[in-house]
């Protein structure tokens, strides 16, 4: 049976809820139980998706996982020349990311919270990120300072540090592009 287009299916729904949940009550105090009643479905029907509450969150990290790669397939896309353009489009996508989510990824930290395995696809992901900036980085180094800053951005929101003022995080940005922009420019 196909469902209608834009209805999400149970699989996608157990997931939005999840994440929702991790984000309203905390990444630690999410249950099976709740996720099942906030996506309008039976105990029976999560588990048919979901046999654990382990296979749940392990989803979750690749839920985001997902979300980040294609965001950043679409910024390199859109721009995908350049002496630095893997660097800026990853700067983009994240400044992009964290102004429409302000939210932290509280799935992904429910996840790693209850098996610190499900840390190894964002590992993997910021490897990938690391090779790609290698290979096509006019500046090494300048690209991986931007990186770095960027990744830990994404702590400090994750555990939501306001060490570090919204403006301050966007000037930073706007240096940084300003900085990859400008390597070979005379």
């Amino acid at each position: 049976m196909k469902l209608p287009a834009g209805r999400p299916s149970s699989r996608q729904r157990i997931l939005e809820a999840a994440e929702a949940l991790a984000r309203e009550q905390g990444p630690g105090n999410i249950s099976l139980d709740a996720v099942a009643a906030r996506a309008g479905l039976s105990k029976g029907g999560l588990l048919y998706n979901f046999p654990s509450k382990a296979k749940l969150l392990e989803a979750l990290v690749e839920m985001h996982i997902e979300r980040a790669e294609a965001a950043l397939a679409q910024s390199i896309e859109a721009r995908p020349e350049g002496r630095n353009a893997m660097a800026l489009a990853y700067l983009r996508h994240s400044r992009q990311e964290m102004i429409d989510k302000p939210e932290p990824a509280s799935g992904v930290l429910a996840a790693i919270a209850e098996n610190p395995e499900f840390i190894n696809p964002v590992r993997r992901y910021q490897k990938q990120v690391m090779e790609r900036l290698r290979e096509r980085s006019a500046d090494f180094e300048l690209s991986a300072i931007a990186f770095l800053a960027i990744e830990g951005f994404w702590s400090l929101r994750l555990m939501e540090s306001d060490c570090i003022r919204p403006d301050e995080v966007q000037r930073v940005f706007d240096r940084l592009e300003q900085e990859l922009e400008s390597v070979g420019e005379t």
